[in-house]
């Protein structure tokens, strides 16, 4: 993906970066929930200054 979240979200969890990004994708695909689960965890993600 385009912010780095999953890069990110794959040193804070045992889910390797590939994983994480085929989660999201098919969370897109199906329910249309992965972009707002990204945009939310970029924004965890820049707030937490990591």
């Amino acid at each position: 993906m385009i912010l780095g979240v999953c890069e990110w979200l794959s040193t804070k969890t045992q889910f390797t970066a590939k994983n994480i990004r085929i989660l999201l994708v098919l969370l897109v695909l199906f329910a249309g929930l992965g972009i707002g689960a990204y945009f939310i965890l970029w924004l965890v993600k820049i707030l937490s200054n990591e």
